[in-house]
């Protein structure tokens, strides 16, 4: 494969080039999320699906204004994708996006999925990677009759989640989403368990990589 045009998107409606695969459709994992802060489970979920999905990128996007957290304290867009940034950096398949930030008002998946689709247009197939619990509740989402069209669904899972229960909610929907799970160990750790260590002045050390780390200690996020 050839190398990636990381350009970073700079305004609303910039998003980076697609790499170069030949005359086949491109597979571009979208890694949604509010990265409050961004952990190693999510980069190893996104390289996991990268591996059994057969991914070419993985397009990190930051959630502007989270639908799920309107009534809960969310961290600045600014920081939580200068995190993301800082994690991915080192991964030229990895890349970040300000799309979802820059753009106003509350973020919805199905937007987002739908204008990724007028952008990029049939150069792409899009997989959406979360984690399981959030791809259960996929039939509450805005749109939710809309989604299954935008993209295949790629649901990260920890050990010991009740997938049954998930898989049979969406089945039974009637609705037609094409949804694949990976189980990611990586995935105990989570982005709130990290702002409780941190407040309670605990090292978050080996739980995201030392470039947010370091971010988190100089701009003095989740103290008490």
């Amino acid at each position: 494969m050839s190398a990636l045009v990381t350009t970073v998107g700079l305004s609303p409606t910039s998003l980076p080039e697609l790499p170069y695969v030949g005359n086949r459709v491109v597979r571009v994992g979208i890694m949604g999320g509010t990265f409050d802060p961004i952990h190693n489970g999510h980069l190893v979920a996104a390289e996991v699906a990268m591996g059994e999905v057969g991914l070419d990128v993985v397009l990190f996007m930051p959630a502007g204004s989270p639908a799920f957290k309107q009534d809960r304290h969310v961290s600045d867009p600014e920081d939580r994708y200068a995190m993301t940034l800082l994690a991915t950096s080192d991964n030229p398949q990895f890349l970040t996006s300000r799309f979802e930030i820059a753009r106003p008002g509350i973020t919805y998946t199905a937007e987002t999925l739908g204008q990724l689709h007028e952008h990029y247009g049939d150069a792409c197939h899009l997989y959406f990677i979360s984690g399981a619990d959030a791809i259960a509740s996929i039939l509450t989402w805005k749109d939710a009759d809309k989604l299954a069209s935008l993209a295949t669904f790629v649901g990260a899972t920890r050990p010991g989640y009740d997938l049954e229960s998930a898989q049979r909610g969406i089945e039974e929907s009637g609705l037609d989403f094409d949804v694949r799970y990976l189980e990611i160990p990586a995935l105990s750790i989570s982005s709130s368990y990290l702002r409780e260590r941190v407040s309670q002045g605990k090292s978050v050390r080996y739980l995201t990589p030392d470039a947010v780390v370091g971010y988190i200690e100089k701009r003095g996020l989740y103290r008490s």
